[in-house]
């Protein structure tokens, strides 16, 4: 199925997007900023030469504007002022809209943009007249062409900071490459000048980049380098040398005819005739040898990336057969545990394969968290702004891996929660400067892996939740009677209830009660819990623990009655046997006593409602469930199982104990326990375990 051109651009379009609000958001805690004000104009330069390529003609247009301001950044014309960078942001806002909507979705919108942006540059950088973009000259996509690049920077290049080898990394990034250094200007020792350049280099590559790619590598010396850029037409499958030198233009026609005549090895001769030097020679050489393999090449296969886009659905669909394969592996594993050594063999072969394949998948659907965080520093700025406060954004644990279908389910509930931490938690400057703290409030996002889950935590350094103020919501709203004793902990959890809210005025940002509860759904929703911590005055931290991955789970398989149960094993910590002396010694109070440590737990024959008659010996698995620790009595524990998770049905939706389901390998369907959910109907149960 080929892909839609427009499609692959729009998704660039937004990675560049991205990579520009970063820059911008960098350059403006610290305007000087070389790299940043360099990444912008490359992103708003690719930005303008992909859109027009693509057909996006009004895009194209408004980006060069842009472009053509941060060139005067660049040039030391304009400086990179707050107003700028907000206008800036602003447009990255147009820009999206141009691409998503069209050019008439917002012509006036745009044009008072420009007009802005002209006021703002004056005298100082002069933007484009006529408004329209030229379309360069482009090789089709999925062609490749051979382009033979000489290039010779100006001498002090080292002295402004540039480094020749990263030009040559860019070069070779675009496909497979063959490099040359020219060494025939280097002086004597005892005239050369230190920090001065005087090398240059011949680059045959072969891409199926555009043309204009290989000026972006040098876009930013390119105004006092030499560069030469050929396409190379010669397709023969064994090129001559002589063509090639003179092609290049380093023989005439008529030195290359006098060598032929000599009939010696043509470069030796004419290196020996000092018709060119012995670099020449080899770089001719290496075109050459380059030629010929690109020519022994499969089509489509030369200069090959390293990464590759895969639409969303693909992936959903290779995680949902892995997951067939998984159940069908489990089936094969129960018929060949009757049968014969050799098959048990293939079958043990088939689930090591299967796991491989399994735990490629996920790492393939596994995307760093990173990509979320950066969203919030927009976010942040943008509500300093409207509140008039200064807010600050820190994070940790970018590269924090997480499945892709978590991350974007994680969106609207951090959303929610970035906006109350800097509307209700962080105080104005004035307000902080009199408590003694500094002006400036801070935000910190942060994650990290804990065994199979990943937390992630919201701090900031505001004034904390109001313990006096929520009970006496809760106590307005009916939740509890007056004088009911509750600890810090079980009043934070009151936040989380839907309409609940201890703002007595409403803003555009929050007050009306709605946000808390649906964090709380959202991530209940993705199996996950949140958990609430507070110091008065000095600020809230909010952790959600999560799941790596909504496909498939390491679960341990019970059987309670004559029904079986999937406990996910990143839950349980150990298991126990429950004597018949232990389960009558407990009876109305379900303590267990684990190593001098009294452990609540829960009879799940009870809670199921079993008939089947109980075992004389059963079993207590031991799970965690945020700082809680309770025994889930089973009859037996049948063993570990990977779990393909089955959602269930709307008309099931209603049932807290259970999470899913999944398919055992003889066909039959095992419940996915829900831990939290199970103990938070547990604590409605067992007085034992709300005490605890």
């Amino acid at each position: 199925m080929t892909s839609d051109p427009t499609q692959v651009f729009r998704q660039e379009a937004q990675d560049l997007f991205e990579q520009l609000e970063a820059a911008l958001l960098d350059l403006e805690r610290t305007p000087e900023d070389r790299d940043s004000i360099d990444t912008a104009f490359r992103a708003l330069h690719t930005i303008k030469g992909s859109g027009a390529m693509f057909g996006f003609d009004a895009l194209a247009r408004f980006a060069h504007h842009l472009e053509t301001a941060f060139d005067g950044v660049r040039n030391g014309k304009v400086v990179a002022s707050p107003g700028l960078i907000s206008l800036t942001l602003a447009a990255i806002d147009h820009m999206r809209n141009l691409m998503e909507s069209g050019p008439a979705a917002s012509q006036d919108a745009g044009d008072r943009l420009i007009e802005r942006l002209e006021a703002m540059m004056g005298d100082s950088v002069a933007l484009p007249v006529d408004r329209k973009a030229v379309r360069l000259a482009q090789v089709p996509a999925r062609d490749t062409a051979t382009y033979r690049i000489r290039f010779r920077l100006p001498a002090d290049v080292l002295e402004r900071g540039v480094n020749p080898l990263l030009l040559l990394d860019e070069l070779r990034g675009l496909g497979p490459c063959a490099v040359v250094a020219l060494t025939e200007m280097v002086p004597p020792l005892e005239e050369m000048k230190p920090g001065s350049c005087h090398i240059g280099w011949d680059v045959v590559l072969t891409t199926p980049a555009p043309r204009s790619a290989i000026d972006d590598v040098f876009i930013f010396v390119i105004d006092d380098m030499d560069l030469q850029v050929d396409l190379v037409t010669n397709e023969a499958p064994d090129p001559r040398l002589g063509e090639i030198l003179v092609n290049r233009g380093d023989v005439a026609p008529e030195q290359l005819a006098t060598a032929l005549e000599q009939q010696k090895q043509i470069g030796d001769l004419l290196v020996s005739r000092g018709d060119i030097s012995d670099d020449k020679l080899k770089s001719a050489l290496a075109e050459q040898k380059h030629l010929r393999q690109v020519a022994a090449e499969p089509k489509g296969q030369g200069g090959a990336s390293e990464s590759i886009r895969i639409q969303a659905q693909h992936l959903d669909e290779l995680m949902d057969r892995v997951g067939e394969l998984v159940i069908a592996q489990a089936r094969l594993k129960q018929l060949a545990s009757t049968g014969d050594s050799h098959l048990k063999s293939v079958t043990e072969e088939i689930e090591r394969l299967s796991n491989e394949l399994r735990d490629t998948t996920m790492g393939i659907r596994m995307v760093p968290i990173g990509s979320l965080f950066g969203r919030f520093r927009r976010l942040v700025r943008d509500l300093s702004e409207e509140l008039g406060k200064t807010i600050t954004l820190g994070t940790s644990g970018e590269e924090t891996e997480l499945d892709k279908t978590v991350i974007e389910r994680l969106n609207d509930p951090m959303v929610h929660l970035v906006r109350n931490a800097i509307d209700h938690g962080i105080e104005a400057p004035d307000k902080r400067e009199a408590m003694g703290k500094a002006r400036e409030g801070h935000v910190h996002l942060s994650a990290v892996h804990s065994g199979a889950q990943v937390l992630i935590t919201i701090r900031d350094d505001g004034r904390g939740l109001d313990v006096a103020a929520i009970r006496a919501r809760a106590e307005e709203q009916g939740l509890i009677t007056p004088g009911t004793k509750l600890s810090d902990g079980e009043l934070y959890q009151f936040i989380f209830h839907p309409g609940f809210s201890t703002a007595r005025e409403v803003s555009s940002l929050s007050g009306r009660g709605v946000g808390m509860d649906v964090v709380k759904r959202a991530i209940e929703g993705l199996r996950g819990l949140v958990e609430v911590g507070s110091t008065p005055g000095r600020g809230t931290e909010v952790t959600l623990r999560l799941p790596l991955t909504l496909a498939i789970i390491d679960g341990l398989l019970v059987r309670v009655g004559t029904g079986r149960y999937i406990i996910p094993l990143a839950a349980v910590e150990e298991c126990v046997e429950l004597s018949e002396a232990d389960d009558l010694r407990s009876k109305g109070r379900s303590f267990l006593n684990l190593r001098g440590a009294l452990v609540p737990f829960l009879r799940l024959r009870e809670m199921f409602h079993t008939r089947a008659a109980a075992e004389d010996f059963q079993k207590v698995v031991i799970v965690s469930t945020g700082e809680m620790r309770v025994g889930l009595v089973v009859d037996q524990v049948i063993g570990d199982h990977q779990t393909v998770i089955k959602s269930l049905s709307k008309l099931h939706a209603d049932v807290e104990s259970f999470s899913g389901a999944t398919i055992l390998g003889d066909g039959t369907v095992a419940l996915i326990l829900d831990v939290p959910h199970l103990v938070e109907a547990g604590q409605r149960r067992e007085p034992c375990l709300a005490a605890s």
